[in-house]
């Protein structure tokens, strides 16, 4: 890691004069936790006393829940329905700290809700409740009037699309947020998902797995293989002309490929060693600390580097958690003087 403690001290700091945009499918983690003490007599399945209830947010939501956990402003930016879990939703942004301002309630959609039964500490079952068509006029330009408020009112540090094919997003939207950015000199990232894989043309940053990269280019990535990835993620790279992909391997790590003096040039970042109890919800941990590393300056290794290291963290909870900041600190810390 090129960065020295001076300058990882001097990053932590500057989150809390970040402020990031982010644009995506906002939903509600409704979780019940218990006991699994015996197999139901009606059908081969566990019987899960419950013991607790609790709702979280969930997918672009946790995004900001983990910038807002690093001491970042957050805007979110989305679309949910008129309806008891959109208002728990929005409830749940405010406890937090959150900026609602962005939230737009459709009576033509129901909100996200992805339903989680935890039994003896294991994810069982997930029931889904969600409308996946695109926006309607109305309220896409809702929306879209939304982020332009924004973008003229406030400071905006980045963007982040987070993507989950719910149909906030679209290529209308994606252009037009990436106009705004680009004339602001705004970092933009983006999380993608298949439908839109490919119409995010100029951005700075996209972060797909190795699932996503090899669906959504139709070809086989090795991960093993530096060279299998370097030829995926330059190809993507080339396509959407983006400045770098970060490419997140699950327990191999992640691979960064950006250009600098007119040559490409390549990372891969081993994971690091952790009691893993659930991967839910990591991908937007590294999203969100990528976000905060491009808009302070970091390099795209140190940038990769922090941004695995944050995501391997939460890896070590059940359920969706944002990173905690004290204890990322202390890992980089302790990585930066290991050498």
């Amino acid at each position: 890691m090129a960065i020295n403690l001076e300058q990882l001290k001097d990053f932590f700091e500057s989150f809390a004069g970040q402020r990031v945009l982010v644009v995506g499918d906002v939903m509600l983690d409704a979780y019940l936790f218990g006991n699994v003490e015996r197999i139901s007599p009606e059908a081969p399945v566990p019987v899960v006393a419950v013991n607790k209830r609790e709702s979280r947010l969930g997918g672009a939501g946790n995004v900001g829940l983990n910038l807002r956990s690093l001491g970042a402003e957050t805007i979110l930016c989305s679309v949910i329905g008129d309806d008891e879990r959109g208002r728990e939703l929005k409830q749940l942004m405010l406890a937090v700290g959150l900026d609602a301002g962005g939230m737009i309630e459709s009576e033509s959609r129901v909100t996200t809700t992805k339903f989680r039964v935890i039994g003896n500490n294991v994810q069982m079952l997930r029931v889904d409740e969600e409308t996946t068509e695109d926006l309607n006029e109305t309220d896409y330009n809702r929306l879209r009037e939304r982020i332009q408020y924004f973008f003229n009112e406030r400071q905006v540090s980045s963007v982040i699309f987070q993507d989950y094919d719910k149909g906030v997003v679209s290529p209308e939207l994606i252009d037009f947020v990436v106009d705004l950015a680009k004339k602001k000199d705004i970092p933009i990232l983006v999380d993608p998902k298949k439908k839109n894989f490919l119409n995010y043309k100029g951005v700075t940053l996209i972060k797909p797995n190795l699932k996503e990269l090899a669906e959504g280019l139709g070809i086989d990535v090795d991960a093993s293989k530096r060279e299998s990835l370097q030829e995926a993620a330059g190809m993507l790279r080339s396509m959407l002309q983006a400045d770098m992909i970060l490419n997140t391997l699950s327990e191999k790590g992640v691979y960064v490929i950006w250009e600098e003096d007119k040559k490409l040039q390549d990372a891969v970042i081993p994971a690091f060693l952790r009691n893993i109890s659930d991967v839910s919800g990591a991908g937007d941990t590294v999203i969100s600390v990528a976000a905060l590393g491009l808009a302070y300056g970091l390099s795209p290794e140190d940038m990769a580097l922090l941004s695995n290291l944050a995501g391997g963290l939460v890896c070590e909870d059940v359920g969706v958690v944002p990173v905690n900041k004290d204890k990322f600190f202390e890992e980089a810390e302790s990585y930066l003087k290991q050498g």
